[in-house]
């Protein structure tokens, strides 16, 4: 089943962490409470899934791509995300995503997000309309390139420019 975008923004509160966790594929293997309530589906229909189920169509690919480098090679990471409701409303949020090790290693990967600030939104909605438009045009490598260019004028690496608004 196709979810088609709509324009309704779901809105939760500050103090709201929205929890799952994932095997190494990406497939769901644990939400909390507040996250199915976010994304309007029920436990049983979200566990096994891949997690992308809730991928907003206006996310840049480029986002994800990184998202993977960082967690496959150990790494912390933090990202903006724009999700899609079970009836295509949508919501932001400001994630955390980290590795989960079992005697050291990877088994899986465990996502805290939380409502993102006005300000950071501000930037990053900008940002992500012209990755998602370079990605139309020329595909991955456009919005990678974009993304590059932006944080070698930033001089910083993705996660520092990311936590620095």
């Amino acid at each position: 089943m196709k979810i088609v975008a709509n324009n309704n923004e779901v809105n939760f509160d500050a103090h709201t962490l929205l929890i799952s966790k994932t095997d190494l594929k990406g497939k769901i293997t644990y939400v909390n409470r507040d996250f199915m309530k976010a994304v309007n589906i029920k436990e049983k229909d979200l566990i096994g899934q891949p997690h992308n189920i809730n991928r907003h169509p206006d996310m840049p690919r480029i986002i994800f791509k990184m998202l993977w480098q960082y967690l496959q090679n150990g790494q912390e990471i933090h990202a903006y995300v724009k999700n899609i409701t079970s009836d295509g409303s949508f919501y932001w949020v400001f994630a955390n995503i980290t590795p989960s090790y079992f005697n050291s290693k990877i088994i899986g990967y465990h996502s805290a997000r939380r409502k993102p600030s006005k300000e950071a939104l501000e930037i990053v909605k900008p940002l992500y309309k012209k990755l998602l438009e370079a990605e139309k045009h020329g595909g991955m490598d456009a919005s990678e390139s974009l993304m590059q260019t932006l944080l070698n004028e930033k001089e910083m690496e993705y996660e520092e420019f990311i936590l620095s608004f």
